[in-house]
């Protein structure tokens, strides 16, 4: 008889973790948590409190232990199932092992138990649902599952059903287990897409994406900022998305059903692909969807910040946010804007300085021209339309020199008074207008730059026909941003079509100090920001290093070919030069003997030296990095536009490779290296090459 006593000492409990259910496409995939967060669950599990709720994977998911419920935080997304694992199994059709439910689980390891203590294996354990599983030692165990049913004709299935293999813990997977985030938290990002309800060649959502991203600077960090994160000086980067595509097309807006009423019938998926897509242009364009576009981007920044602080109280980091595509110019407008926005009076303080003067008869009477009324009437101008009038409108009306100086000094003043009044730091802000040399005062008002201590861009409501930004009301963001990434961006397209010709190179945002432009050289979509500060100088962007190095290596190789060749062509040249001035040389008369060979030898070296001079400054053109570029104070002084490095394969047809361009920066390491160099920057922190 076997002694229990003797050998109990062999079994040791298996070590349970935490796993959630993934439902993607009809398909189950179970995904365990990081050991951090697993750790926790099972602790409050052991410690009996029922309804216990768990924040999980850095404070975005909630997990509800007496639901056994993941519950997203931030965003709108089902419930998914939680289990604690123990035992797992993998059919042939498996990819990865699955785990048992607990109550099975408990009862294999039951028998797992009674079967090594008493050294009895082989034993069958069979279940009520039909399932049969044999122990046949502690590295063996198998489940058959339950004889298929024969069809109405006889016949059983022709392939067999063979067993599964089960294991016991996790440790006996193959299954890699993160470790856990960080719960330090140094800065946080809201991220906003572009248009349509999917972000990338896979149709996934915002949500989905954004999760690549984080996965990716989660990754760098650990490669690119090891000794901090060893020495606990830096924690994490917070990436949230923002979601507004389904806001616009829900039942709220009753957009959706409005067109499908007058889309054809023809090609039926291409024109809902494009009902879906390309119609949010169109949609930000028009004043009704584009405001309701930019108070739900906003609403929901503001949404998440605020529960981010709330569940985060300790939190001191600063916030910054990212666009792609339609995303990033949203964010453009609502930046520019927010200078009028962020205000402390009342509205009757406000409306102070207008409600001075309310017609052009109180305006006359003030200056002492009310001789003047009845031209003014007769031309039906009032005091709106005298604001526009310049000084050759009133000379037309018959109105003279002095009274024509007085009226437009005056206007002049006024429209000062009612920026101050808005803004105090606006004073002089039409002084400091720099308006580009056009023919006609209209055209100088479409060339109107962007001001540096102007609240908005340009004032769109001057205009009489619908050109630039629509007409609305921008809502304030609750926070500052401190940089303002654009991915893949027509930032640079919609300026100049709004008749934006140039950047005021002193302009900024009211609120952030840093904008960078960040596209791929083959994205159709995206547009260069630096050229419509400096337009006379021609220079190429930041080029964005590889994370693993500089340059990748094609890239090396087109370079060094292109100054081989232009090596080759300055030698050629140099020759053929040489040759000609050898046979068109003039003689000369002999010097004399005292300057003789040496000032021959020096006639002849300063020659040489200025040939060589000559070669070396047509070979070797100045690099990019060494010019002394100012491009504006819009990323504080900073270089804007920066350029990613296509693959090998993309450099084969840039038009094949055009359409995955746009949407790869949600899985460019680059990019997320880029965002992560600039953030810890300011933190003091350098990046480490590995």
């Amino acid at each position: 008889m076997v002694d229990i006593e003797s050998i109990r000492y062999l079994y040791e409990p298996v070590h349970p973790h935490w796993f959630y259910c993934k439902r993607a496409e009809s398909r189950e995939t179970w995904i365990p948590f990081s050991s951090k967060d697993s750790q926790e669950l099972e602790e409050t599990f052991n410690s009996g409190v029922t309804k216990a709720v768990i924040a999980t994977e850095g404070g975005r998911y909630d997990v509800h232990l007496a639901e056994r419920k993941r519950y997203p935080v931030y965003w709108e997304q089902a419930a998914t199932e939680v289990r604690r694992c123990t035992w797992f199994y993998k059919g042939d059709k498996d990819n990865r092992y699955v785990p048992y439910t607990e109550d099975i689980g408990d009862q294999l390891e039951e028998a797992y138990m009674i079967a090594l203590t008493l050294d009895e294996w082989k034993n069958k354990l069979e279940f009520s649902s039909g399932e049969t599983f044999i122990l046949h030692n502690p590295k063996l165990m198998v489940q058959y599952q339950p004889a298929a049913v024969p069809d109405d004709w006889g016949s059983l299935p022709v392939d067999p059903i063979r067993p599964r293999t089960v294991k016991r813990g996790i440790e006996n997977l193959s299954i890699e287990v993160p470790a856990g985030e960080p719960s330090q938290v140094d800065h946080l990002v809201f991220m906003v897409h572009g248009i349509g309800p999917a972000c990338d060649l896979r149709f996934r959502s915002i949500i989905q994406c954004v999760n690549d991203f984080r996965t990716a600077s989660q990754n760098l960090l650990q490669t690119h900022f090891k000794m901090a994160q060893e020495e606990q000086k830096i924690g994490r980067v917070e990436f949230l998305p923002v979601n507004w595509h389904s806001a616009l097309h829900g039942d709220a807006t009753g957009v959706d059903k409005d067109i499908q009423r007058i889309t054809l019938p023809s090609i039926s998926r291409l024109r809902h692909f494009t009902n879906e897509t390309l119609l949010d242009l169109f949609f930000y364009n028009s004043p009704t969807y584009c405001q309701t576009i930019v108070d739900t981007v906003a609403r929901e920044v503001n949404r998440l910040y605020i529960l981010f602080r709330e569940r985060n109280p300790g939190f001191e980091g600063g916030i910054s946010i990212a666009g792609h595509s339609l995303g990033s110019l949203i964010l453009f407008d609502l930046l520019t804007n927010q200078g009028d926005t962020v205000r402390t009076k009342s509205d009757t303080e406000k409306r102070g300085v207008q409600e001075d003067l309310k017609t052009v008869k109180d305006f006359l009477e003030k200056l002492g021209l009310s001789e003047y009324l009845s031209v003014l009437e007769k031309e039906k101008v009032d005091l709106e339309a005298l604001a526009l009038c310049t000084e050759n409108d009133l000379k037309e009306m018959g109105i003279p020199l002095g009274a024509r100086k007085k009226i437009c000094h005056h206007m002049k003043s006024r429209g000062k008074a009612q920026q101050s009044a808005w803004d105090p730091s606006a004073q002089g802000a039409l002084d400091s207008m720099d308006f580009t040399v056009n023919k006609s005062q209209e055209d100088k008002q479409l060339s109107r730059p962007l001001s540096n201590s102007s609240v908005s861009s340009v004032n769109y409501e001057h205009f009489d026909v619908g050109i630039g930004q629509v007409s609305i009301n921008y809502p304030h963001l609750v926070f500052e941003p401190k940089a303002f990434f654009a991915f893949g961006s027509p930032i640079g397209m919609f300026l100049t079509v709004r008749g934006l010709k140039r950047i005021d190179p002193n302009y900024s945002f009211p609120t952030c100090k840093s904008f960078y432009n960040i596209y791929h050289p083959f994205d159709p979509v995206a547009y260069r920001i630096e050229p419509m500060i400096v337009p006379d100088m021609e220079f190429e962007p930041m080029l964005i290093p590889h994370h693993k190095g500089r340059k990748r290596m094609h890239l090396e190789l087109k370079d060094s070919l292109t100054r081989m060749s232009a090596d080759l062509k300055n030698n050629l040249l140099g020759s053929l030069r040489t040759a000609w001035h050898s046979f068109t040389r003039i003689q000369t008369p002999v010097l004399p003997l005292e300057a003789g060979p040496e000032g021959a030898a020096k006639a002849t070296a300063s020659k040489e030296e200025k040939e060589e001079h000559r070669a070396e400054d047509s070979s070797s053109p100045m690099k990019e990095e060494e010019l002394d570029i100012n491009v504006g104070m819009l990323n504080g002084g900073r270089r804007i536009d920066y350029v990613l490095q296509e693959k090998p394969i993309e450099s084969f047809n840039e038009y094949l490779f055009a359409l995955q361009s746009h949407l790869c920066y949600w899985e460019s390491e680059d990019t997320a290296l880029l965002v992560l160099k600039e953030i810890y920057q300011e933190l003091g922190f350098v990046l480490e090459q590995p």
